[in-house]
């Protein structure tokens, strides 16, 4: 049984920064330390996904987990092209700069990890170190792909409908979003009822279930499938940060042979942890693993 620790959300503060032309909010604490880490949630989440490591990364570092754009309490930019990875990368840089930062470590996971190896792969002069949880980089999902993988990615193809994916999604009150969370953890308790209904508030948010879908409309065809890199760096595929994977192995989304010998697509120093009894969401499952790993890999 996955044992929570409780969330304490007075040692977590709350705040919002213009990065650029989006407004977007954040939660943070290790506000006096110096280092700035900046964690990055996926689909479909808000900063709460990282409730287990803000606190704990926090007594070193100055640790901010922002709602992506579309999400939550940030601004939604009503256009799907608002949601390029382009746009992303530039929401991370802002926030940055917004710290009065050159550079920072990025931790993130699920989209997130999508968007931090595109921020490392072009501005690695903004990237100290990377942790990426579960979503390799685009050469190497490319490289790996298999029948099996195209399978298991079926809601990549369905989220390029329009409105239906935003009706399925949020019937019966979000039943689905249950489901999803309880069906594809590993470890029981991983969620509580509490945590869900936390998910599930931050999805009602006005325009907030299409702004998080529009990031598949934006990206899945242009970047994941057809390759399509926009600066130098990305040109061949590769990492020139050190670098950390993090992969909970019983993932159903990205199979563990989509991950293999991601190495191979690094330049920089390159470690990964594989945690065999955890599934897609490892920050949340596997929480004292995670914490330890992303510590020490963080401190050095």
């Amino acid at each position: 049984m996955q044992t929570q620790p409780a969330l304490d959300e007075r040692a977590i503060r709350f705040d919002y920064a213009q990065a650029g032309d989006v407004r977007l909010h954040f939660a943070e604490c290790g506000r006096d330390r110096d280092a700035l880490v900046i964690l990055l949630h996926g689909f479909p989440e808000f900063w709460y996904s990282w409730r287990h490591q803000l606190p704990v990364l926090g007594k070193r570092f100055h640790v901010v987990a922002p709602d992506m754009r579309g999400y939550n309490l940030s601004d939604k930019p009503l256009r799907v092209a608002d949601y390029g990875i382009e746009f992303l990368v530039g929401d991370v840089l802002g926030l940055i700069k917004y710290f009065g930062k050159e550079k920072a470590a990025i931790v993130a996971h699920d989209w997130g990890a999508g968007v931090a190896w595109a921020i490392a792969q072009r501005h690695p002069e903004a990237v100290t170190k990377l942790a990426a949880l579960q979503v390799p980089p685009p050469a190497a999902w490319r490289a790996n792909m298999t029948l099996r993988q195209f399978f298991a990615s079926w809601y990549m193809f369905f989220f390029q409908l329009p409105r239906l994916p935003e009706w399925w999604a949020s019937a019966r009150d979000f039943a689905r979003l249950d489901e999803m969370f309880r069906k594809t953890s590993v470890r029981p308790g991983a969620f509580s009822e509490a945590d869900i209904a936390a998910y599930k508030e931050a999805l009602r948010q006005p325009r907030a279930l299409t702004s998080a879908i529009n990031y598949y409309r934006a990206n899945v065809f242009r970047s994941l499938l057809r390759g399509g890199a926009e600066t130098p760096n990305e040109g061949d595929g590769r990492v020139r940060v050190p670098t950390f994977f993090i992969y909970g192995e019983h993932d159903m989304a990205v199979l563990p042979s989509t991950v293999r010998d991601l190495a191979r697509f690094v330049d920089g120093p390159y470690r990964e942890l594989r945690i065999p009894d955890s599934a897609h969401w490892v920050q949340n499952e596997a929480i004292d693993e995670v914490n330890t790993a992303l510590l020490e890999f963080l401190s050095e």
